[in-house]
């Protein structure tokens, strides 16, 4: 199957390219990127020498479509991809929320396209398979998101995580972006760690919308606290999530819960030790650390992942493969870059 990416210059849509290399299934055809049209792929990133392609303004031959754009631009283009039947897996959050005056809220914009947000699915497979595998829009969830959302959907689902919840997360560098800006230059970055966003990230209402899907019936308000962090590395997410234990659950029982719910999801390993970035380091896992903290009576859950990889564009392609009738982890089977 030919496939495109649409904005193959950022991280993302770099990874992207560098992911479909060893796919057996999909041969990437079409690159476009605006600042670096005309280009050769390889004179851009001499790592993808194997591509003999030209990064064009414009492109949209292909059977499916990955766009890497940042909102607002990627609905602009994705829509009329859609609207033509062509598959498609935006990495902006154009297609994450499903209200879109929450959306026009969040990201300060109007959507151009919300008719299109009723047929859109939340490209979480591990919560959503069945539905992303029946549409042809799919909205790649965000980086912080996946991991927050993998680790305290099963406790949120079984009625046992309170109603306030604290997600204390960090993120590499990487997650900016590669546009130059003063916070993630290398001498600011460099020995250094900070917050930011904390009076609300725009991953907050995807998060709040995904969990409150899954939470039981009669279940009260919600109150999440999201507090992200950038710490000095190129890439990975850790999220510590917080939460009051309000049914009673031993240890084994919680990695009993987390096991049976993630059986047979292929991405997600539950660990009993506090997971690192670096195991999840150039591929599609998430390692989940379940805890019960019986001194203060909270649940701790821990996720980490790549955030260009299970949190962008390797989480991208195994949403392709399912919406093309694919195994989940065509392509996919990718060890750590470790040490």
């Amino acid at each position: 199957m030919n496939v495109g990416i649409i904005g193959v210059t950022g991280n993302a849509g770099a990874e992207l390219a560098r992911l479909l290399l060893s796919h057996p299934q999909f041969r990437l055809t079409e690159v476009s990127g605006r600042s670096e049209a005309g280009k050769k792929l390889a004179a851009v990133f001499p790592y993808l020498h194997q591509y003999d392609l030209t990064i064009q303004s414009e492109i949209g031959e292909a059977d499916l479509f990955f766009s890497a754009l940042p909102h607002k631009s990627s609905a602009e283009v994705c829509a009329p991809l859609v609207k033509q039947g062509r598959r498609v897996v935006d990495l902006s959050a154009d297609f994450r929320l499903r209200d879109v005056a929450v959306y026009e809220q969040t990201y300060e914009v109007r959507h151009p396209h919300p008719d299109l947000l009723g047929t859109a699915v939340y490209g979480l497979p591990e919560l959503r398979q069945a539905e992303i595998a029946n549409t042809r829009l799919v909205g790649n969830p965000g980086c912080y998101p996946t991991a927050s959302i993998l680790a305290l959907a099963p406790a949120v689902c079984a009625g046992i995580a309170g109603e306030r919840i604290i997600i204390d997360a960090k993120s590499g560098v990487s997650g900016a972006g590669r546009t130059p800006s003063p916070i993630t230059n290398y001498i600011e970055i460099n020995e250094n760690t900070h917050a930011y966003a904390v009076d609300g990230h725009r991953h907050e209402p995807e998060i709040c919308q995904e969990l409150d899907a899954i939470r039981p019936a009669g279940s009260g308000r919600m109150q999440l606290t999201f507090i992200p962090h950038l710490v000095p590395m190129t890439r990975g997410i850790l999220a510590s999530c917080y939460t009051p234990m309000v049914k009673p659950i031993g240890k084994q029982q919680l990695l009993d819960l987390y096991r049976e719910f993630y059986a047979g999801k292929p991405f997600v390993q539950i660990v009993e030790r506090p997971p690192e970035t670096k195991w999840t380091y150039g591929n599609n896992m998430v390692y989940l650390m379940p805890h019960v903290h019986e001194r203060s009576g909270n649940l701790l859950l821990m996720a980490v992942e790549d955030n260009l990889g299970k949190g962008a564009a390797s989480q991208a392609i195994q949403n392709a493969n399912i919406m093309c009738g694919l195994p989940e982890d065509t392509g996919l089977a990718l060890g750590a870059v470790y040490p």
